[in-house]
């Protein structure tokens, strides 16, 4: 189990099969709009009235805002404060749309931890991460790659 505290933890600190959730966000309909306007300008986020013909029947958050609010609360409850960059993503999915007054909570499963080869005082984690809803249904996939400070430095 990861240290309450995360400037206390470490790569010995994530073991594989843990299972982890975490943190929740209600997203409003302003919100979902101020974004898309800013970043995805699409029909289906930015328009009410267009969205409710659409396919999914009302307005719908862009996939790329469920990824911010996945990383806010990643970083708030499972990074290390001391963290390193990650060197990428091996998949991202968007099974389901995100709705205005969804409640986004994450659940992560660490599928792999090892040390790095290269570079003895971290290890790499792939985990995976979903973002769920308030029903507990998969809204957001994601398979990033963590790199994490040993504790004992290599």
């Amino acid at each position: 189990m990861l240290p309450a505290n995360p400037e206390d933890r470490r790569f010995e600190d994530y073991t594989v099969g843990d299972v982890l959730e975490f943190g929740s966000i209600t997203l409003t309909q302003d919100e979902i709009v101020a974004f898309a306007r800013l970043y995805d300008p699409q029909d289906m986020h930015t328009d009410p009235v267009l969205a409710a013909a659409g396919p999914h029947g009302s307005l719908i958050a862009s996939g790329w805002q469920t990824m911010g609010i996945m990383m806010r609360l990643f970083t708030a409850h499972y990074l290390p404060k001391n963290g390193l960059a990650a060197p990428g993503v091996d998949e991202v999915r968007w099974p389901r749309p995100v709705f205005p007054n969804d409640t986004l909570r994450v659940r992560v499963t660490i599928l792999e931890a090892r040390r790095s080869r290269s570079k003895p005082d971290r290890g790499v984690v792939h985990p995976l991460v979903e973002v769920l809803n308030q029903h507990g249904e998969q809204v957001l996939t994601v398979k990033p790659i963590n790199l994490i400070r040993c504790r004992d430095g290599g």
